[in-house]
């Protein structure tokens, strides 16, 4: 494994540990109340970009810890918007 891959590794761990308590908390208390509509938009558009990002280079560490966050934020986006 390269020096770079294992960079990517470490950095889609954290990314997503660091991602799962806010996502767990909010599906926990269905609370969306206080979070920014645009910024969830903004989050899930940059989470698609990456994943297509990924996919184009043929990097797996980007597209699989993108696509987890992606869809954790397409999840509260959509309780965002229809809670």
């Amino acid at each position: 494994m390269s020096l770079a891959t294992i960079f990517g590794v470490a950095a889609a761990i954290v990314g997503i540990v660091s991602f799962v308590p806010q996502a767990y908390k909010i599906f926990k208390t269905r609370k969306t109340k206080d979070l920014s509509l645009p910024m969830w938009i903004l989050q899930v558009t940059a989470f698609a970009l990456w994943v297509t990002y990924g996919a184009v280079s043929g990097n797996w560490t980007i597209i699989v810890p993108n696509s987890i966050l992606f869809l954790l934020s397409c999840l509260i986006l959509g309780m965002k918007i229809f809670a």
